[in-house]
């Protein structure tokens, strides 16, 4: 199976770049875009100077358990940087979505608690919220993890948007917020 049907059958759709989308990232991005896989996993990321922005981490369920995942993120924490990601909020309807945040915390990842995260699909039209994990090797704030989300945001995420999906995502400001006094509950503390 081609890896963007692997990727397409895993994410929702809200989540999903077009593959035209991110065969861009990785032709015309290709300094900071990257694509690593596997016959049983797929990792979408973006590596700058300063942080790692992993798109996409898929392990297929023929390997689940094996610890494939976990080899996958300590290859990234070998950079020394910050790794950061975005994850769907539990929903106690999909057991994935624990399951996935319990590999996460396993992994060393915090839930980056001040930091709203909320984006009008362009192929639902309905609101998603994500929550922001992250892995900080020496202590950054959450401050420097929203400034690296921005970043993100902005380069690869709405990255020729319009010619992909003929209209345009909303503003980062719009989507990213931060405010350290109403931080939200900790998604790790119940998992």
């Amino acid at each position: 199976m081609h890896w963007y049907e692997k990727l397409n059958q895993y994410f929702p759709i809200e989540e999903m770049k077009s593959k035209e989308h991110m065969d861009t990232l990785l032709k015309e991005r290709s300094d900071i875009y990257h694509k690593e896989e596997g016959r049983y996993h797929v990792l979408m990321y973006a590596e700058l100077n300063d942080f790692i922005f992993i798109d996409y981490l898929f392990v297929s369920k023929d390997a689940r358990g094996q610890g494939l995942g976990h080899k996958l993120l300590e290859k990234l924490k070998q950079k020394g940087k910050p790794i950061i990601l975005e994850v769907e909020p539990v929903n106690y309807e999909d057991s994935d979505t624990e399951k996935r945040l319990r590999f996460y915390k396993r992994n060393g990842f915090e839930h980056a608690q001040s930091i709203g995260y909320e984006r009008r699909s362009l192929a639902t039209n309905e609101v998603n919220k994500m929550e922001i994990l992250y892995w900080a090797p020496n202590n950054e704030s959450e401050e420097m993890i929203f400034e690296a989300m921005k970043k993100t945001y902005n380069l690869i995420h709405t990255y020729k948007d319009q010619q992909f999906y003929g209209e345009s995502y909303q503003p980062a400001d719009e989507v990213l917020t931060f405010n350290e006094e109403t931080s939200t509950q900790n998604i790790l503390d119940n998992v």
